[in-house]
């Protein structure tokens, strides 16, 4: 766990983290839809990890644009070998000074009001710590695909995966600092949000899902990319972590092994089931 250290030197309203890596043709539009918001006091926060690609000079060049438009409000780094997102994300939270943190990936796209109807949530309800959105999936042929959560998710909720997507997230700063942010570690390899919920859910902090498609995440129709047996480990990890730090009855330890049952279909049926899962949830 990294040690978290608060700056006062500045604060802008949104901290926005982005962990980039090989995503040099996709971080031009993933900017602008940052640029484009009708929240204009925020602040980005980039770490190149170790990109092979031209990604961290992209970077430069868009952080040079953006200061001559809007300011002197982009700080770019880079870690010189892959660290791992959770890693990455420490090291831009170290660099943040805004009363919320927002996420955004290098080759996805939100929508110009997200930040707008994310804070509206904070400003109608001060329990809420967590805010999110429904989260649309699109690739080079268009969109094929929706993730929704429960509008309130509870403790239970969190056995059957996680109950907030990532990406499109808005979280209270200094909700973060006090769970010492994201924890590093192998064991949480693409779970990293979703033992960080369970961290914040542990402490008291609750959180809120808009059901508007306010991001959009370009990814893999057949979701190949994320069939490494280790991520349904770490997944597994995660779920026997989450019983435990919310203290959810011992025997829903056997939701552990959902994902690791899921992990062993082969991959013409899981590439079938994933299909009609996004499908029934389009349709919602």
């Amino acid at each position: 766990m990294v040690k978290m250290e608060i700056n006062n030197n500045a604060h802008p309203l949104i901290s926005v983290i982005m962990g980039i890596y090989n995503c040099e043709e996709t971080l031009p539009e993933a900017l602008e839809s940052i640029q484009k918001q009708s929240i204009h006091n925020w602040e980005l926060i980039l770490c190149d990890d170790g990109s092979s690609d031209k990604t961290y000079d992209v970077a430069c060049r868009m952080r040079d644009s953006i200061r001559r438009n809007m300011g002197n409000r982009v700080i770019v780094m880079k870690n010189e070998l892959n660290k791992g997102l959770n890693y990455t994300l420490n090291r831009c939270l170290q660099q943040a000074h805004g009363t919320y943190i927002a996420r955004m990936d290098g080759d996805d796209q939100c929508s110009e009001d997200r930040f707008e109807k994310e804070l509206r949530i904070f400003q109608d309800d001060p329990s809420i710590s967590i805010v999110s959105t429904d989260m649309e999936l699109f690739d080079e042929n268009g969109v094929f695909g929706k993730v929704s959560h429960p509008s309130n998710p509870q403790k239970k909720d969190f056995l059957r995966g996680s109950p907030f997507c990532h990406a499109p997230c808005l979280v209270r700063r200094e909700a973060m600092l006090s769970v010492g942010g994201y924890s590093d570690g192998k064991r949480l390899l693409r779970v990293e949000d979703y033992h960080l919920w369970i961290k914040l859910y542990a402490k008291g902090y609750r959180g809120f899902n808009i059901h508007e498609p306010l991001y959009m995440m370009r990814d893999d129709r057949n979701a190949t990319n994320r069939r490494k047996y280790k991520y349904r480990l770490n997944e597994a990890y995660v779920i026997l972590y989450g019983v435990n730090a919310l203290h959810l009855p011992a025997y829903d330890a056997i939701f552990a092994l959902r994902p690791l049952l899921v992990g062993l279909l082969p991959t013409p049926i899981y590439t079938a089931l994933h299909r009609r899962h996004l499908k029934k949830k389009s349709m919602h």
